[in-house]
């Protein structure tokens, strides 16, 4: 995994290790809740007002209309196997905002899997939790 960090005025890194530690649980959050095909842990991880699109261009304005998609999409979902998510790279764009690249992965049962690379854009305010609320979910064509 690769970091770009802000840097402070006296040339030290300005990002705790606990932010990046925070993000990287994060998605390990959404793998858990992929995993379980719980759609209500996975709402828990967005900010209230983000955006989504989806892997087929769906795009999803606000947590509520996030969770309806989820909640009728993910119970449902018809894959056999596990789905893996690896953080890549973190970019801390302002210390409450981060860019991070993810590579997700489809490791079915039988056959070959799929692969995505989506970008995620989490925020927090304050002390609070690290929270997703820009997301793009990029699958990765081969060919």
């Amino acid at each position: 995994m690769t970091t770009t960090s802000n840097t402070a005025s006296d040339g030290t890194n300005a990002t705790p290790l606990a932010d990046i530690e925070a993000i990287k649980q994060v998605v390990a959050d959404v793998q858990a809740s992929q995993r379980a095909k719980d759609p209500e842990a996975f709402l828990a991880l967005f900010h209230p007002d983000a955006l989504w699109t989806t892997a087929h261009g769906k795009v999803l304005i606000g947590r509520d209309a996030i969770a309806d998609f989820t909640r009728a999409v993910l119970p449902n979902a018809s894959w056999d196997g596990q789905v893996t998510y690896e953080v890549t790279h973190v970019q801390f764009l302002r210390p409450d905002v981060a860019a991070v690249k993810v590579s997700q992965v489809y490791h079915p049962t039988e056959g070959e899997g799929d692969e995505g690379v989506p970008l995620y854009v989490l925020t927090k305010d304050g002390n609070g939790p690290w929270l997703l609320t820009a997301c793009q979910n990029t699958g990765v064509h081969k060919g």
